[in-house]
């Protein structure tokens, strides 16, 4: 098994909205990305626990929302961890999108 993908967002939202605004802006950052279809999306509490598919392959992992940052985990399999690197650079884009942006 391979070491998980983790991607880490600070943000200076405090937890309760940053945790709105990933709730809100999830959906519509998946829709954009066609090659990419949730399974599963649960929160308990500031975790949300997700199962994703894309190119016929399934990852899962978990997003934490803290008072100053967002980190994200999520385990691929082994064929997409060859786009590990170009998902980090895309997820970090993505974060910094949805916290960062005035509502």
């Amino acid at each position: 098994m391979s070491a998980p993908l983790v991607v880490s967002i600070p943000h200076r939202l405090g937890r309760e909205e940053a945790t709105r605004r990933l709730k809100a802006g999830l959906t519509r950052a998946t829709s954009s990305v066609p090659v990419l279809k949730v399974d599963e999306e649960r929160w308990e509490q500031d975790r949300m626990i997700f199962r994703i598919r894309a190119l016929g392959q399934a990852a899962s992992g978990h997003l934490d929302v803290a008072d100053d940052h967002v980190r994200l985990e999520v385990t691929l399999p082994w064929l997409l961890q060859r786009f590990a690197q170009a998902a980090q650079v895309a997820i970090r884009k993505r974060g910094d999108l949805l916290l960062t942006k005035k509502s």
